[in-house]
């Protein structure tokens, strides 16, 4: 299995950016997803900007691909959706079907990210006669529904699957940041970018519950499939996705591909990731339970 990471969903600075993506030049990464998916109001890194950092991974012998806006509200998001369609460099992640639609009239190959719906293997193959290379697997969805999609959705198809990350479970017309601030999201003030992890949403009892990123809302645990990739190589998974994190992304990503390729055992990675991050970890909907649970393998056999 080959690892992806997946785009920064956080607004951080130009020179974070870079910073982050010099780290990830140096890692075992495959695939590195690259672009602005939340806000167009986000303009530190222009496309410009996200070509240079691709061509700089391109050259450490990652593979790149674009990833684009997945919710559209405005003419000037349609142009630079436009822009992006038309680089031929490299693959594109359509986020919404106004993109699947601009590359399938242009008859280019694309991929989809977990934000585009697909919940049977008749939607995918609809989608793979119009060009798509590469589905991701919505989060919300259990490894038995996985297994009956792959039995039927074409062969070529590559599927991955969101293994590590804050889960991204909606989106949404109003920007909850600039509310926070009591202000109008047409004046929110770029306020996102005081927020590297985003803004953390606790329950009356004190508890984390959720995490507000601008139109995005987020899990405020963290995903964590270590202990399932096993299980992932029987069904057929050809990509496994880590989405960025603030810190220790690429250590990671590393960890990852030791145990994909048996040089770490799953529990001995555990251990490892449980001393980098101190957040609540979940893999709930993998096993068809809330989503905010972590299920035990032997738990789960019962």
């Amino acid at each position: 299995m080959k690892i992806s990471l997946g785009p920064i969903y956080y607004y951080w600075s130009k020179e974070r950016v870079y910073q982050f993506y010099k780290k990830i030049a140096k890692s075992k990464v495959d695939i590195v997803y690259l672009g602005e998916v939340i806000c167009s109001k986000r303009r530190e890194i222009k496309l410009r900007d996200w070509l240079e950092i691709a061509h700089q991974l391109s050259a450490a012998g990652k593979e790149v691909v674009l990833s684009t806006l997945t919710l559209l509200e405005a003419d000037s998001e349609l142009k630079r959706l436009n822009r992006i369609t038309q680089v031929n460099e490299y693959l594109v992640e359509a986020n919404d079907f106004a993109a699947i639609g601009l590359l399938s009239k242009q008859q280019k190959p694309f991929a989809i990210g977990p934000s585009v719906n697909m919940y049977n293997a008749q939607s995918l193959n609809i989608l793979f006669n119009k060009g798509l290379k590469r589905w991701c697997f919505p989060v919300e969805l259990s490894h038995e529904t996985l297994t009956s999609i792959m039995e039927d959705k074409n062969s070529k198809l590559e599927t991955e699957v969101f293994a590590f990350g804050k889960l991204p479970l909606a989106f949404s017309a109003r920007c909850f940041t600039a509310r926070a601030y009591n202000l109008d999201k047409d004046d929110c003030q770029y306020k996102c970018i005081e927020h590297e992890k985003g803004l953390l949403l606790s329950t009356k009892e004190d508890k984390s519950f959720l995490i507000m990123n601008g139109i995005q809302t987020l899990s405020s645990s963290t995903l964590n499939l270590i202990n399932n990739l096993e299980q992932m190589k029987e069904i057929g998974v050809d990509i496994i996705r880590i989405n960025p994190q603030s810190e220790h992304a690429d250590n990671i990503i590393d960890i990852f591909r030791d145990v994909i390729d048996n040089k770490v055992s799953s529990a001995d990675a555990q251990s490892i990731i449980d001393k980098l991050i101190s957040q609540k970890q979940c893999n709930g909907y993998w096993f068809e339970q809330a989503g905010m649970d972590m299920v035990e393998l032997a738990q789960s056999m019962q």
